[in-house]
């Protein structure tokens, strides 16, 4: 009991949670699928263990099943570190060069960015990910990228077992029309299957290779995506920032040199920040190695133009002509916004008839913004940001005061 208590905490226990989301649901079914079909496929039909062949090839299965959902939980359960609540910079001047989180009552350090969905800061966020139902950032990016690169492997190799198998057993019974290319079939003849290939059994096998190609496919481009920027020593959301600050200074001919502050110059300088032999990244989450050129602060001081740029640019004032109750695929509202509803897990805000509205993007038949709070609500560090039918608002043809204070005191 004692030894089950140093494990099980108030706080294991939270963490334990994430596994309740589709997100992880879905992704331990199909490994667990795909590496419990291959593994039945060699022993009882293709490649039994009896033999020097069939047992490196059971050894190996199992082997990417470990590492795979080693990787998986290490990314899920570390998590990428979050900032302190109401951290501030040791020296109180550099306050001017940092944006304050509402949420966490304290300032962004250096590439942190708050997500809504944890509710946190992250340090170095690079994006949430719901197949892990966690923030992929500065902790956990190695074993997130170690993880994109197992699972096509393990699934590839889960592929071939499937092919074989099915080409194997159906070998007798289906002319395959092929008159030049023969497979050498003795060697299979030369040992009798545990059980008949029966039609669920080939049924099931048929499916596992589906997923097994789909997830080697898809896992494969995002183990692609991410490998370039960490070989930039970026994230995600910084090669966006990185592309907005080129468009900003095109936009204004301000006639600027902007150097993202975090790439080494050396690829492989860049790929040891995150791949370690211990497994934890270098620094501390706070302070990092930056450009000759730049300094820590380079990329927060473009956030804060950026920022000032979109409220310029970006916000329009809408207000609402329809009730809308929030619903994610909302019927009423027409076929078209229930079928282009955003695939995201941004969420939806409900509007009352006179809402005012500050919109920063949108679709054909959606838009996201903030709504327009009372000065109480302000004060209590409320806001309420998502997306809604572009049916249920209508342009506002004037500005008003109160929205541009409104603007102006956003700082998450």
């Amino acid at each position: 009991m004692n030894f089950l208590s140093t494990f099980v905490t108030f706080k294991n226990l939270h963490e334990v949670r994430r596994l309740c989301h589709w997100g992880p649901i879905i992704a331990l079914s199909v490994i667990a699928i795909c590496s419990t079909m291959a593994i039945l496929d060699s022993i009882i039909w293709y490649w039994p263990l009896d033999t020097t062949g069939g047992s490196i090839n059971f050894i190996m299965l199992i082997n990417w099943t470990v590492l795979i959902l080693y990787n998986y939980f290490n990314a899920m359960f570390v998590g990428p570190g979050y900032i302190p609540l109401g951290w501030k910079p040791e020296n109180q001047q550099d306050t001017q060069y940092l944006q304050f989180c509402r949420g966490c009552q304290g300032y962004k350090a250096p590439r942190s960015h708050h997500c809504r969905k944890c509710n946190r800061c992250v340090m170095k966020m690079d994006h949430h990910c719901p197949w892990i139902n966690n923030c992929c950032g500065h902790l956990n990016h190695a074993y997130f990228t170690s993880f994109l690169l197992l699972a096509p492997l393990g699934c590839s190799h889960a592929a071939v077992i499937f092919i074989m198998t099915m080409y194997t057993q159906l070998y007798e019974r289906i002319s395959f029309g092929w008159s030049t290319v023969r497979i050498d079939m003795s060697a299979v003849r030369q040992f009798q299957p545990l059980m008949p290939f029966s039609v669920p059994a080939f049924a099931a096998t048929l499916f596992a290779l589906g997923l097994a190609l789909g997830t080697t496919i898809a896992v494969g481009m995002l183990f692609v995506i991410q490998m370039k920027v960490i070989l930039r020593n970026k994230t995600s959301i910084e090669s966006w920032i990185e592309e907005k600050a080129k468009d900003r200074i095109q936009h204004y001919q301000t006639g600027e040199e902007f150097i993202f502050p975090y790439d080494l110059g050396s690829r492989w300088l860049n790929f040891k920040q995150v791949f370690t032999w211990s497994g934890t990244p270098r620094g501390d989450g706070i302070v990092w190695p930056v450009h000759p050129k730049c300094h820590q602060h380079t990329l927060t001081i473009e956030q804060l133009k950026q920022k000032a740029d979109k409220r310029v640019r970006s916000q329009v004032q809408y207000r609402a002509v329809e009730d809308y109750n929030g619903a994610c695929c909302p019927l009423s509202k027409g076929l078209q916004t229930f079928f282009r509803t955003p695939c995201t897990e941004e969420p939806r805000i409900p509007l009352c008839k006179g809402d005012t509205i500050l919109a920063t993007r949108g679709t054909k038949w959606w838009m996201y913004g903030d709504k327009v709070l009372t000065e109480e609500q302000l004060r209590a560090g409320d806001r309420v940001r998502g997306w809604f039918p572009r049916r249920c608002v209508e342009k506002c043809h004037y500005d008003t005061a109160a929205s541009d204070t409104t603007s102006d005191k956003k700082v998450n």
